[in-house]
């Protein structure tokens, strides 16, 4: 390929930048425990009662719930205004959130950093 004109070249595919793994959608399966959650979409099944909590960091309303993907079942921690946004049988998304373990199960929740929507389907 040294005679071949630059604009004739095939380009080589190259790594996947750190913006576009962020952007890559992960799954139940490929969670891991105190790692964080990039982009992880799921169907709700099920929201439990909330109940006020108070801590040294938060102060207010938080709710359980449990979603689904094809790959497995995780549970989900809702923060105050998440409570309201989102109802059984939404496809959520969640992104910059973090990932727990809690009485052996895995726990995914935004954090104070993450964000959470409810998609269009």
């Amino acid at each position: 390929m040294r005679n071949v004109p630059p604009m004739v070249r095939k380009k080589t595919p190259r790594r996947l930048s750190s913006i576009n793994k962020i952007h890559r959608r992960q799954t139940v399966e490929n969670l891991r425990v105190n790692r964080p959650v990039r982009r992880l979409e799921l169907v709700l099944l099920r929201i439990y009662p909330r109940r006020m909590i108070r801590s040294d960091t938060y102060v207010g309303p938080v709710a359980a719930a449990c979603g689904r993907d094809e790959t497995g079942l995780v549970g989900i921690v809702l923060w105050d205004k998440q409570i309201g946004q989102v109802k059984v049988g939404d496809v959520i998304r969640i992104e910059s959130g973090w990932c727990r373990q809690r009485d052996g199960q895995l726990v995914v929740s935004t954090g104070r950093n993450g964000t959470l929507r409810v998609l269009d389907c």
